[in-house]
C-alpha cells in the first residue's frame, strides 16, 4: 500500500460523517499534498470492492461512503442541510421482519433511508 493510499484509509477512518470522494480528496490533500483526485477514486472503488467501504446514493447527485460495519443501521438524510443521522430502531427492524415473513420470505438483508426537514428549525440571526 502506498503512503497515499494510506493517508486516503486513515481519513476515511477518522470520518465521522459519509464524505463524497471529494471530500476525501480535500482531507486527504491537506495532510498529503501530492494525492490526485483520480487515486483517491481508485482507492476508494478498491476499498469498496474488498468490503471494506459501502457506496451510498442519498439523493444528493453525490456517491457517498462510509465503512462496512458489522452493526446494522439505518440513515435519515435531512434534504435541506445533506446531514446523514444513523439510527437503530427495533420497532422497524421487527416490522420488517414481519412483513417479509407475512409475504412469505425470509429477510436477508436491507437498506432503509428516510429523507426529511428538520421541524424545528434553529434560529438565524
Amino acid at each position: 500500500m502506498t503512503s497515499q493510499r494510506r493517508v486516503i484509509v486513515q481519513v476515511l477512518a477518522e470520518s465521522d460523517d459519509h464524505p463524497a470522494a471529494e471530500d476525501v480528496y480535500r482531507r486527504a490533500s491537506r495532510i498529503e499534498g501530492r494525492i490526485s483526485l483520480a487515486t483517491v477514486y481508485r482507492t476508494m472503488r478498491l476499498l469498496e470492492e474488498a468490503g471494506i467501504l459501502e457506496k451510498h446514493d442519498f439523493g444528493d447527485g453525490r456517491a457517498r461512503y462510509e465503512e462496512i460495519q458489522r452493526a446494522h443501521h439505518d440513515h435519515l438524510i435531512d434534504v435541506d442541510t445533506g446531514e446523514v443521522i444513523e439510527f437503530v430502531n427495533e420497532e422497524i427492524e421487527d416490522l420488517q421482519e414481519t412483513v417479509a415473513r407475512e409475504l412469505g420470505y425470509r429477510l436477508t438483508g436491507h437498506r432503509h433511508e428516510l429523507y426529511g426537514t428538520r421541524i424545528n428549525k434553529p434560529e438565524q440571526d
